[in-house]
């Protein structure tokens, strides 16, 4: 139980740090304030600053997020983001000033603001500002340092400011927020997410298929009496080499050729050992087909009767080869995955056999990293990639309901009303409440019905 909760929290930590991360990025580069970067939703546990940004780590596990400056929301910078963007630009300040070598004596940063306030009045605007915070500050930053400094009081400077609302301050306001950004800095931003995750899928597989994949060998084990593989001479043990003088390499190749030869006879190349040595034996078959009883029918899956003796083998690629393979095997992924969501929305897939919540995840989770670290890797970025493809749903609070609007507003020359999106973000917190109870109830049934 210990391992599944360590392996599902570390694997999600993971998922949860490259989507934010992609935000994250993004909005840098956008040129959008980034306020907090945080793993879990709060209570807050630790955190530190860096770079303008508080990194924190939350005591709720299932996510995370990146706050910007300015309401997803809104049409443009709220009422209290005045506010925040100057006590932001103050704490920056301090950080500036702790690396030009003016460390102030005070732990609390309103009275720390007010100390670098007076020595960059003692400095001057010249070469002794640039000495003491490492660059010139802004023109919002030199006013913010005024203001402190003439006023006496970081918390009355700021107030101040933020009732004149001096034209340099709406400026910053308009340059750093998110709303504020044209809706093309907008669908970057946010269509960042899930694009990190799909992009981690394929550097993930590149690392594991240069690390070596572990797979089951082609050597039978048991070999069922009165199916096609013993009426025609198969044994335990036997190595199949090649099926209709296609190589086999791996078990799943096997039963990948059985499965779509539609019955039509197999020519079996084996290495066989016995008494006399090794040696290579043809040997042709044709597949029956099997139903869900285990019984030869004219419906069902087309198999010979065998299963695995459980040999395996690592194998490992080079570079290029890795790299290859990663992209193919991620679109493969990709594929198999919209497929069954597809299969899901149709009903032909039942919900409750198909959704798993927190616990379901755990379990795999457990069973994965008891299999090595290709196992918990492949698991992963099985993961990321349904993280992506979810979030990109056009649902309310998910990444893809943000798009959707923004694809709405590029349309119309205008943004959706705010009142209509904030009704739909009340819908969609409901619809994600609703579904959350749901996997996790179903969870436990599966848990209560063994």
């Amino acid at each position: 139980m210990l391992t599944s909760i360590v392996a599902a929290v570390v694997i999600l930590g993971v998922l949860i740090v490259v989507h934010e991360t992609g935000h994250f990025v993004m909005a840098k580069r956008c040129g959008v304030r980034v306020l907090r970067f945080s793993i879990g939703y709060p209570p807050k546990l630790w955190s530190f600053r860096r770079g303008g940004t508080e990194y924190a780590l939350s005591a709720v596990p299932f996510g995370g997020y990146v706050r910007m400056l300015g309401d997803e929301i809104g049409d443009g910078p709220g009422a209290n983001d005045s506010e925040i963007l100057l006590h932001e630009i103050g704490f920056d300040l301090i950080a500036a000033a702790r690396t030009g070598g003016f460390v102030p004596s005070s732990s609390d940063p309103e009275q720390q603001l007010l100390e670098v306030a007076r020595s960059a009045k003692r400095a001057g605007s010249g070469n002794g500002a640039s000495a003491l915070f490492g660059r010139k500050p802004s023109p919002l930053e030199s006013m913010l340092l005024e203001e402190v400094e003439r006023r006496g009081s970081t918390s009355e400077a700021i107030n101040a400011l933020v009732a004149a609302r001096p034209q340099v301050l709406l400026e910053a306001l308009k340059a750093r927020s998110f709303p504020t950004q044209s809706v093309i800095k907008r669908l970057l931003i946010v269509f960042a997410g899930p694009l990190a995750n799909f992009l981690f899928a394929p550097v993930a597989l590149l690392i594991v298929f240069m690390y070596g994949v572990p797979h089951l060998l082609p050597v039978l084990g048991e070999v069922r009496k009165g199916m096609p593989a013993a009426t025609a001479g198969l044994r335990t043990g036997d190595h199949v080499l090649a099926i209709g003088g296609h190589p086999l390499k791996t078990w799943d190749q096997l039963s990948e050729t059985v499965r779509n030869s539609g019955g039509h006879e197999l020519a079996f190349e084996l290495e066989r050992s016995d008494k006399t040595g090794t040696h290579r034996e043809l040997v042709k078959l044709a597949a029956a087909r099997e139903n869900s009883g285990g019984l030869l029918g004219a419906s069902g899956n087309w198999v010979i009767g065998v299963m695995p003796r459980g040999d395996s083998a690592v194998e490992r690629l080079g570079p290029i080869a890795a790299a290859n393979r990663a992209v193919v095997e991620t679109g493969t992924m990709t594929v198999m995955l919209v497929s069954g969501i597809a299969e899901i929305i149709k009903g032909s897939t039942p919900l409750k056999e198909a959704m798993g919540g927190p616990i379901m995840i755990a379990q795999l989770a457990g069973q994965q990293a008891h299999q090595g670290f290709a196992n918990v890797a492949l698991f992963t970025v099985m993961l990321s990639i349904q993280l992506a493809i979810i979030n990109l749903v056009p649902v309310p609070m998910l990444d893809g309901g943000h798009l959707a609007f923004f694809l709405i507003e590029a349309a119309r020359g205008k943004p959706v009303p705010t009142q209509h999106r904030e009704m739909a973000q009340r819908v969609g917190l409901v619809v994600l409440v609703a579904l959350m109870a749901f996997v996790i109830f179903n969870d436990i049934s599966r848990i209560v019905q063994g």
